[in-house]
C-alpha cells in the first residue's frame, strides 16, 4: 500500500520532521511504499476565493491533490501552533478540499506530532482533526504526541524514550492495517466484483456529500 507522509513544517531543523522520519521507517519494515514529501513541495499561497475562481487551483495544491490521489494513505506530523492546527497545514487543507472529487474523502490519515513541551502537540492535534474529518478523511482514532521532542531523538534519527517508541511502533502497526483494509473500498483497487460495486456506492455517497462544501 502506498502512503503519502510529510511534516507540515517548512523549519529546515523541524523536529516534526525528525518524527516523520521514525514513523516512514516503521511503515517501510511492515511492507508500506512511503511517498516522503517537503511540505516546500506544496507551497500556495492564502487561500483566495477569488483567485481560485479567476485562475483555479495553483500549482502547490495541484502538486499535494496528485500525490493524495496516487496514495490511499497519509501520515501528516504537524507543528502545534498557538495551542492549535499550523497555519500553513490548514491553507493546504482548505486549498485541496476545492478540488472535485473532494480528495481528502475516504482516505485514511494518520496524526502525530512532537514539541519542546510536556504534552508534544496534541493541543494542534485535536485541532487537526476538525478539518480533516469535516472533508470525510478517516482520521485514525489514535494520535501520537511526543513531548520534549528537543531531547526524544538520538544522533541516528531513533526514539530515546523505549516506551514512546514501543507506543509509537504499535500505533502505526494499527494504522496499517485498517488503512489496507479499508483502501480498495474507498480509494483503491477493488478485489472483487462485490467490493467494485461497494466502492461505486461510497464514491457516489461521496461525491453527494461534497456537494454541500462551499464552492
Amino acid at each position: 500500500m502506498k502512503i503519502l507522509a510529510f511534516a507540515a513544517s517548512l523549519r529546515k531543523g523541524s523536529l516534526n520532521r525528525k518524527l516523520i522520519g521514525v514513523v516512514t521507517d516503521i511503515l517501510r519494515e511492515l511492507g508500506g511504499e512511503v511517498d516522503l514529501a517537503e511540505f516546500h513541495e506544496f507551497d500556495m499561497p492564502l487561500f483566495d476565493g477569488d483567485r481560485q475562481a479567476a485562475e483555479g487551483l495553483p500549482p502547490g495544491a495541484l502538486a499535494l491533490e496528485r500525490r493524495m490521489r496516487a496514495a490511499p494513505a497519509m501520515v501528516i506530523a504537524t507543528p502545534e501552533y498557538n495551542y492549535s492546527i499550523a497555519g500553513p497545514l490548514k491553507n493546504a487543507i482548505d486549498w485541496v478540499s476545492r478540488a472535485r472529487p473532494m480528495p481528502w474523502r475516504g482516505r485514511s490519515i494518520y496524526l502525530v506530532s512532537t514539541s519542546p513541551g510536556a504534552i508534544g502537540g496534541i493541543r494542534g492535534l485535536w485541532q487537526t482533526r476538525i478539518p480533516l474529518e469535516g472533508c470525510g478523511a478517516l482520521v485514525f482514532p489514535d494520535m501520537f504526541a511526543l513531548p520534549h521532542g528537543d531531547r526524544a531523538f538520538s544522533d541516528d534519527g531513533k526514539l530515546t524514550d523505549g516506551a514512546a517508541a514501543d507506543r509509537l511502533r504499535q500505533q502505526v502497526l494499527g494504522f496499517y492495517r485498517l488503512a489496507e483494509a479499508v483502501a480498495p473500498l474507498c480509494c483503491g483497487e477493488a478485489r472483487s466484483d462485490a467490493d467494485q460495486k461497494k466502492q461505486q456506492e461510497i464514491v457516489r455517497a461521496l461525491e453527494d456529500e461534497s456537494r454541500i462544501q462551499p464552492k
